[in-house]
């Protein structure tokens, strides 16, 4: 497989308040595109990062309507993945990918 490929699964890296709680307990979270399978990122992340994945658990958020300025405007969906670490092993996030 070519890099190319393996880094069309990760979108970005979702860096909150909540998701820097979680990395304490080996966990990481990534945006991903809607037609992702855990089998598929769990080989794309080991790959990319060199680390071991015991647990991948994948949210779907629906796209949803914002009133802005008393206007509806539409907020687009994503897919993200939580992905669980082999204790000890980590993600630098600060890098970059």
């Amino acid at each position: 497989m070519n890099k190319i490929h393996l880094y069309d699964k990760i979108l970005s890296p979702v860096v909150t308040e909540k998701s820097t709680k979680l990395s304490e307990q080996n966990k990481v979270i990534f945006k991903v595109p809607y037609k992702s399978n855990k089998l598929v990122l769990k080989k794309n992340i080991e790959k990319i990062f060199k680390v071991n994945v015991t647990k991948i658990n994948i949210i779907n958020k629906q796209s949803r309507n914002k009133l802005t300025r008393g206007r509806k405007v539409k907020v687009k969906g994503y897919k993200k993945a939580i992905i669980t670490l082999k204790k000890g092993q980590n993600i630098d996030l600060a890098t970059g990918i």
